[in-house]
């Protein structure tokens, strides 16, 4: 049998077996088992069988991290690390059809947690380092293969992990390739035939930010004229109501071009309009135009009666790269405007956001790869709203890059199956970026 019908098959096969394995993370450590080191052990076997020395540790017990390195033709080169996490977030098995963690294929398609997100990707990239070691492949520079836990949870003990305790694992790499891209979303006025495969070369900063605001405390029947309460429900009224403007950040430039046809002329307003002209990419694309503040969490009050003297509201932050001292200065003055000083903001969990060259050589090589196995295929940058292990890679100068390729059937929402009930993949789309991938990587 030909070697690309075995990786084909192996990527199948490994995606299938770790979905069995049920590496939930709540994000509570009492109640996380050990699936993520039962995973990462499954795949070292996996690749020490093929003759990879492998480095593997867990952060925590129960939280296995897993790194080899296949070295390449030009030592001297910048490695390029290619990483899949191996938790998934909970299921509710209720709202399923199959069962999560069953690997099921039904007509053609795997059903499971983690199809999508993101233990397919794991799958494929076990089976291509598998492939490169029985052929002797020795690709142009070093490549990683790191497998991480604990991503669904910030990555505390996963990425973040690996790059403060063993950064020698990761040594000499400059370039990282992991989620969330490689879906194609159709592209407008050009036929049905014409598909964007988006690529994350940005993400947006997250931080989390702290509303307090303080009054006097006393009997319901007699309230302050400005108490905590009625402060806070002015302050997250108006940053709920408030607009950040739009900035064409180069991913996001790029995005709009390629699939809208609109160049720096375009006006916000003709923005939104082309924007919901696009289809399922409309979200993606309009995800990355702003700054984002969404209230969250709101606590005051214990009792009825009883004028709380303090009360307190989250926000989840999302930040586009250059935009962090002006974010913070634009959402100061929407709470001066709304409350004065009758509201004390507070920062916490900051991580900035990042962003790599949407022109770099490995853009074109990633662009080349889909072009061989999918002629009506292009690559299109785009600013991924959330965040990836890519940030704690960044750490150490990475430039990280997501895409996790997919030729998926039009109307096939693959970003929308994130986190979902019925999680899936047709499994020509797991051949199809075993392919991919293994170009991408060999030639990088």
């Amino acid at each position: 049998m030909s070697a690309e019908p075995v990786l084909e098959r192996e990527a199948v096969e490994l995606a299938r077996a770790l979905i069995r394995i049920d590496s939930t993370n709540t994000g509570d450590p009492a109640t996380i088992g050990d699936g993520e080191a039962r995973a990462a052990r499954f795949l070292r076997e996996r690749l020490a069988e093929v003759g990879y020395e492998t480095h593997y540790a867990e952060s925590h017990p129960g939280r296995g991290n897993l790194v080899v390195r296949l070295p390449g033709a030009d030592r001297d080169r910048g490695a390029l690390v290619a990483h899949a996490h191996l938790d998934v977030v909970p299921v509710h098995a209720a709202d399923w059809t199959h069962p999560p963690f069953g690997a099921e294929v039904h007509d053609g398609v795997l059903h499971g947690r983690g199809a999508v997100d993101m233990k397919g990707y794991a799958g494929i990239l076990a089976a291509v380092a598998r492939d490169y070691a029985r052929r002797g492949v020795v690709p142009r520079r070093d490549l990683v293969f790191a497998f991480f836990a604990d991503e669904e949870a910030g990555g505390v003990h996963g990425a973040r992990w690996v790059v403060a305790e063993r950064p020698q694992w990761l040594a000499g790499v400059t370039q990282a390739i992991g989620e969330v891209g490689g879906f194609p979303v159709p592209l407008p006025g050009d036929g049905p035939d014409r598909r964007a495969y988006l690529l994350a070369t940005a993400e947006k900063g997250v931080a989390a930010a702290v509303l307090r605001a303080r009054g006097p405390a006393g009997h319901a029947s007699r309230p302050a004229a400005d108490d905590a309460v009625g402060r806070l429900v002015r302050a997250v009224a108006a940053v709920a109501a408030h607009r950040f403007p739009v900035v064409r950040t180069p991913a996001t430039a790029a995005f709009l071009l390629a699939c809208a046809g609109a160049g720096d002329e375009v006006g916000a307003d003709e923005l939104e309009r082309l924007l919901d002209a696009l289809g399922p990419a409309g979200p993606i694309g309009r995800a990355g135009l702003r700054d984002l503040a969404t209230p969250t969490v709101l606590r005051a009050g214990y009792k009825t009666n009883v004028v709380p003297g303090e009360a307190v509201a989250e926000l989840d932050c999302r930040v586009l790269p250059g935009r962090e001292d002006a974010f913070r200065r634009e959402l100061a003055e929407v709470l001066h405007r709304a409350v004065g000083d009758g509201v004390r903001l507070e920062w916490r969990d900051w991580i900035p956001p990042i962003a790599a060259a949407p022109d770099a050589p490995l853009v074109e090589r990633i662009a080349e790869a889909v072009r061989a196995e999918d002629p009506a295929g292009t690559v299109v940058p785009y600013l991924m709203p959330a965040s990836t292990d890519n940030k704690h890679l960044s750490a150490l100068g990475i430039d990280g890059y997501g895409f996790t390729p997919l030729r998926v059937p039009a109307g096939f929402d693959a970003f929308g199956l994130f986190h979902a009930a019925d999680e899936r993949v047709p499994v020509d789309a797991l051949r199809f970026g075993a392919r991919v991938t293994e170009r991408i990587l060999r030639t990088a």
